[in-house]
């Protein structure tokens, strides 16, 4: 049995990397993501701005104190964001001044958000949010979830509202932007089915109907949650493949140099395990890879539950992996 509904995740995209896309708007009616919004925003749903300084919590804070890994991956914040295992995907906002992640079984009976602010030099606790997994424009003020957005404003961020076609004929739960503007995104037909990467490129203001990608990417089952890198230079995301180590593991794809996608890459048993990875993403920094990692387990009396934790990795892991061309 699979789930998902990671974000990081991520998230994304990854968890934590999609934020590190930009974006431009299309022309495209009222119910779709345009240049300009001049729409109310919801009150509530207003959340804090980040602080006019958008410098980067110091290095020392910016990762919760954590020490950072080598190419070996390590748990991230095991005692801030998952100590009890319970964690499923989260990421950074855009001036990494915010944390957003989910959890869920346990004491928590349904999936519950949190995000924990960096204020006043220091990180403050957690608290439950409405935010739910977001992904960013390079520039912060646009925050993508599925096929929806919301807009920053004055006194917090809109209501959600749809992207427009063509993000909204299928179910997404991973989303990704490259500095060009070009969306990749895992549709499927139903939460619960195999699903497949596509991606829609920015043309004159407006963006092209979804083209599906090729067997580089979509081979397999349960294709979900695409992270592309800011140049479009290469692609990850997961699948279950016959040459997995067990579950989901993290794939990755580089464009050669006449554009065309190489055949996928396993990223190796440094990440990939007996266990599901699932959600990876570069951090807004690009310097480390994060993912989540866990299992199903089963339930008294039946069905299963997930215990999970996040993990992060020096990025140099990635081009570790790059063909030489």
């Amino acid at each position: 049995m699979k789930n998902y509904l990671f974000v990081f995740l991520i998230l994304v995209s990854a968890l934590f990397l999609n934020a590190c896309s930009a974006k431009k708007q299309p022309s495209q009616g009222s119910d779709s993501l345009t240049a300009k919004q001049g729409e109310k925003n919801n009150d509530s749903l207003a959340t804090k701005q980040p602080s006019k300084d958008n410098n980067f919590p110091v290095l020392a804070d910016r990762y919760f104190g954590e020490k950072p890994p080598g190419l070996t991956p390590k748990e991230f914040a095991p005692k801030i964001v998952s100590p009890d295992g319970l964690f499923e995907g989260g990421n950074y906002s855009p001036d990494m001044r915010k944390f957003y992640f989910s959890r869920k079984n346990g004491k928590y009976k349904k999936r519950t958000f949190f995000v924990i602010s960096y204020e006043n030099n220091k990180w403050g606790n957690e608290s439950e949010t409405e935010i739910r997994w977001p992904r960013y424009s390079k520039d912060g003020k646009i925050m993508y979830k599925g096929n929806k957005y919301r807009e920053r404003t004055d006194s917090g961020w809109s209501e959600l509202k749809s992207m427009g076609p063509p993000f909204t004929d299928k179910h997404i739960m991973g989303i990704s932007v490259s500095n060009k503007g070009t969306f990749f995104f895992d549709q499927f037909e139903r939460p619960d089915t195999v699903g497949a990467i596509s991606y829609s490129r920015l043309i004159n203001g407006k963006y092209e109907p979804r083209q599906k990608m090729g067997p580089e990417v979509n081979t397999g089952t349960w294709i979900a949650h695409p992270h592309i890198a800011p140049d479009e230079s290469f692609l990850i995301w997961d699948v279950v493949r016959k040459d997995g180590y067990g579950g989901s593991d993290i794939y990755i794809s580089f464009r050669g140099k006449d554009g065309s996608w190489l055949p996928a890459m396993n990223m190796g048993d440094q990440i990939n395990t007996r266990f599901d990875e699932s959600g990876a993403g570069l951090s807004i920094d690009g310097k480390y890879l994060f993912f989540s990692r866990g299992e199903w387990k089963p339930k008294e009396g039946g069905g299963t539950y997930w215990v999970g934790k996040p993990y992060w990795v020096d990025a140099k892991i990635i081009e570790s992996l790059r063909p030489k061309q």
